[in-house]
């Protein structure tokens, strides 16, 4: 005689009952009884009216006693809905760690899994994580120094960090559904999630290591669970779907609820919709122009769809998309949900139970793809019954919901270790500062925790069974930190430099808390540290005590008549490694600094430099002698001190320059520069000629002039 599976779908709307049986490999359809709430003892898939629910399931429950016999055990479904997923992310310091092993990583899910755990909890005013079981989790990315990466394993790097989208289910709901199912009399026989029971229908083991979306869409909620890799990967919800459809058909028609609900119904089928509004007028319409009408409407709930599907996937479209449940109907969905997804239209359907593989039906029970659900259920039931399990953890007694392949993990979950504790504490750390600057200087990592599972040492990922004893041999605490100056300045400063070929061995100068130290000092916490030291030429040449180097290198600058006046071309250059460079240039180890001293320019030189005549020269010739004729024209004077042309100016010198006479050249001039002189047994007279032309003693001359004085002898000649 072929087993009969009694399976409950308890809705936000209504309570599904159904009875299957099983023949061989497949299943029958025997019966369908569908009840709907009359008050709201359901929200968001959680019961909160126990008595309510319970009642309308004892009336389901008798109703199909009275045709199938007694019905002691049932197989229900959490609802999607009551899935709640986090986001969350861990990073973790890997300085100086052992390259990443698969153990490590799953430690670092493991901590990353507590924090969405926590996220989920912060506005709770009891944080026990007990509340929840999680259902499962995926990875979103790793990163390693804040740099996405494909894997962790043998990876090394400053920090490591893990984001996941954790889903978790709260034990409120299992609980509520125990509560109703004792007082209708019935004993769950297994429970499972509404997502994972479509799935469990239409999606067999074979075809989940292909990345496909389930999407339940009910009245008020769509729910979505995501395969890949032979399991499911991923849950989620979206508080939008059918009605969202019929509610836009009522504004705009100004319909009834439930005659929107019909007319929308009647879309899937007829091309003409005969409908009548709150006025009582009967009008028909095309099916077209309804659409064009509710399209906004469709074109939202396919956006919300289509962006939770991507955001559980990794922002990656799946491979396809199956859609079940009453909302799955609405017009024109699945190729608005391909827009969304930017897929081709024949990867998103609809699935009705004809697409469940080996199943038949009795007449009476139509094939809708409402009925997926509860059908899975009672296939799940059967073929992937969930279970608690037992397990002791540290020897606590640790009850889990047995959703998936159960591994340490998620003992370590229902027990709330954290996952800190998976390591031991790291030592204590320095806190320092240099130079104003806080520095942390953390402590030795901690051993990891070794696990063991009935007495054999594991990881976290070890599967575990009913009974199993989970053990935990803590970690070792890291060791405090320790430092010397050296770690810290490791080289700063040191260095090798020549100065005039002179060499220098340049050290910083370091005092912890006001006193000299040397570079192997061992450090405290909170020391404070002050270094110094040298680096551009104009530092170097203090620290070496060149200061005298440094006034080399003033700028060549006179005051003239008060008025600084800069000659760069007698200032001294500075030379690093023979090419000219500046004071703030560093200097590198082994470099070589040298002064090119440039001579220093006398009066006459200055005086040329600023177009200044100090003298004033003129060559004539005088009785057939060239003279070569000179006056001084300006005086100079050097910080108050007269002048010759050929003293020599410092740097920073006063300068003054005094014109004196500035008259021109006369003809008696030549007698100063000339040693002509009269006979001395001259009488008589002379010729004062200029250029063979006569002139006189006080007449103008210029240069190239041919001056001379002729003797009158005829005059001589009658004197005797």
């Amino acid at each position: 005689m072929p087993s009969k599976l009694f399976a409950l779908d308890i809705g936000t709307r209504s309570v599904v009952g159904i009875i299957l049986e099983e023949q061989g490999e497949k299943f029958h359809v025997v019966d369908l009884m569908i009840e709907e709430h009359k008050e709201r003892a359901m929200v968001d898939g959680q019961i909160h009216n126990v008595l309510h629910v319970a009642s309308l399931i004892e009336k389901i429950k008798t109703q199909l006693e009275e045709k199938h016999g007694p019905l002691h055990k049932v197989s229900v479904a959490a609802a999607g809905r009551a899935l709640k997923t986090e986001q969350a992310s861990v990073t973790i310091n890997i300085k100086n760690r052992p390259a990443f092993s698969e153990d490590d990583i799953s430690r670092l899910e493991l901590a990353a899994v507590q924090q969405a755990q926590q996220q989920l909890l912060q506005h709770k005013e009891k944080n026990n994580m007990s509340h929840y079981y999680c259902v499962g989790y995926s990875v979103l990315y790793y990163r390693l120094d804040h740099e996405e990466i494909g894997s962790l394993i043998d990876q090394q790097g400053e920090e490591a960090s893990v984001e996941v989208i954790a889903t978790f289910l709260p034990r409120v709901v299992v609980e509520s559904l125990l509560a109703a199912l004792k007082r209708a009399g019935l004993e769950m026989e297994a429970l499972t999630l509404e997502p994972i029971a479509a799935i469990n229908a239409l999606i067999p083991p074979t075809m989940r290591r292909l990345n496909i979306a389930l999407v339940d869409i009910g009245a008020g909620t769509s729910d979505i669970a995501i395969t890949d890799k032979s399991t499911v990967v991923a849950y989620g919800m979206v508080p939008t779907a059918g009605d969202e459809i019929t509610e836009a058909l009522s504004d705009h028609y100004l319909l009834d609820f439930p005659i929107a609900e019909k007319a929308k119904r009647e879309m899937a089928t007829q091309d003409e919709i005969n409908i009548k509004d709150i006025l009582g007028f009967d009008q028909f319409f095309q099916r077209s122009e309804i659409m064009e009408n509710i399209l906004p409407a469709v074109v939202q709930l396919a956006t919300a769809i289509g962006s939770e599907v991507l955001r559980l996937n990794n922002n990656v479209a799946p491979k396809a998309v199956l859609l079940v449940g009453g909302g799955s109907l609405t017009p024109d969905l699945t190729k608005e949900l391909c827009k969304v997804l930017e897929l081709p239209e024949n990867r998103v359907a609809v699935r009705g139970i004809d697409a469940i593989q080996q199943l038949t039906r009795e007449d009476h029970v139509p094939a809708s793809p409402e009925l997926v659900t509860p059908i899975g259920i009672a296939i799940a039931a059967k073929r992937a019954p969930i279970k608690y399990m037992t397990v002791e953890v540290n020897k606590q007694v640790i009850r889990l919901f047995e959703l998936k392949e159960m591994t340490v993990s998620d003992s370590l979950l229902a027990a709330n270790v954290l996952a800190t504790r998976l390591y031991g504490k790291p030592g204590l750390a320095l806190s320092i500062t240099v130079n104003d600057q806080d520095i942390h200087i953390p402590g030795g990592h901690g051993s990891p925790t070794e696990i063991f599972v009935n007495g054999e040492k594991t990881t976290t990922k070890h599967p575990i069974q009913n009974g199993d004893i989970i053990e935990l041999n803590e970690g070792q605490n890291g060791a405090p930190a320790t430092a010397l100056v050296k770690d810290i300045l490791d080289d700063a400063g040191m260095k090798k430099v020549y100065i005039q070929d002179r060499e220098y061995e340049i050290k910083p100068k370091i005092t912890i808390n006001g006193q000299t130290v040397s570079m192997d000092t061992e450090l405290k916490d909170r020391d404070q540290i002050a270094f110094e030291t040298a680096d551009t030429i104009e530092e170097l040449l203090n620290w070496t005590d060149n200061k005298d180097i440094l006034k080399q290198l003033i700028p060549f600058t006179l005051y003239i008549d008060n008025k600084p006046v800069h000659f760069p071309e007698f200032s001294n250059s500075l030379m690093l490694n023979s090419h000219p460079t500046k004071l703030h240039y560093a200097m590198k180890n082994d470099d070589r600094l040298t002064i090119q001293m440039h001579a220093l320019p006398t009066v006459e030189v200055i005086a040329k430099r600023l177009d200044m005549r100090i003298e004033d020269q003129m060559i004539v010739t005088f009785q057939d002698e060239t003279l070569e004729m000179t006056k001084i024209c300006m005086e100079v004077y050097i910080n108050g001190e007269i002048a010759r042309k050929t003293d020599v100016l410092t740097n920073g010198a006063k300068v003054q320059f005094v014109s004196k006479d500035p008259r021109n050249w006369i003809y008696q001039d030549v007698f100063r520069f000339s040693n002509w002189q009269l006979p001395t047994n001259f009488k008589g007279s002379f010729s004062i000629l200029r250029n063979d032309t006569p002139s006189k003693f006080d007449a103008e001359i210029f240069g190239g002039d041919k001056l001379s004085i002729t003797l009158n002898k005829v005059e001589l000649q009658m004197n005797d």
